[in-house]
């Protein structure tokens, strides 16, 4: 059923009024034009006013049916609705409270042109704390990869990266022994007065 209210008001409610405004804009009619233009603003209203009545008066009997009856009586050319209450009730009010509800939009603009910009700042501030800490997460987890390849793994990726110089195996000396060393060698860390070790 209340599917059945939704299309109705679509139709009859948005896409009618829609085309006939529409027509009336293209015949530049200003009658017409006129009509449809105090019928958006009504509706508007309505509309407005709707999203709250529905969340308390929705248990009302045939509430979804008095919808219906309101939008048909704005539309209707015989009632004209939409004229009656703008010239009755909505003209007379916005005439008298025009200039406060512009200074209050005035305000509300320029109050949210600033909040656009303090936000926009703070957003920006976290995005380029959220690099900078991405960036040294990052940096510092490329050095612990590095720091955990063994200097033969260094060397060997090195060795497959140039092609046309080869990089010799790590040599180990054994300073255990002191003969494994050269005869020039020994000498001279005996002559230094050193243990013997590298």
């Amino acid at each position: 059923y209340c599917l059945v209210v939704f299309f109705y008001r679509l139709i009859f409610g948005t896409l009618y009024p829609a085309y006939y405004s529409y027509k009336a804009v293209k015949s530049k009619d200003i009658k017409e034009y006129v009509k449809w233009m105090m019928y958006w603003i009504i509706f508007a209203l309505f509309t407005t006013a709707e999203t709250f009545t529905d969340i308390f008066l929705c248990w009302f009997p045939f509430y979804y049916e008095l919808k219906i009856a309101f939008v048909a009586w704005l539309l209707s050319p015989y009632t004209k609705g939409s004229s009656l209450l703008y010239r009755k009730f909505v003209h007379p009010t916005l005439s008298s409270k025009e200039k406060e509800i512009d200074d209050c939009l005035v305000q509300a603009k320029d109050r949210s042109y600033d909040a656009l910009v303090h936000f926009g700042k703070r957003g920006l501030n976290v995005a380029a704390t959220a690099a900078v800490m991405a960036a040294s997460k990052g940096q510092g987890a490329l050095s612990e990869r590095l720091r955990s390849f063994s200097m033969q793994d260094l060397s060997t990726i090195r060795g497959d990266s140039s092609s046309s110089s080869t990089v010799p195996p790590s040599v180990t000396v054994r300073t255990s022994s002191k003969q494994s060393l050269p005869k020039t060698s020994r000498s001279a860390l005996e002559g230094t007065g050193s243990s013997g070790k590298c």
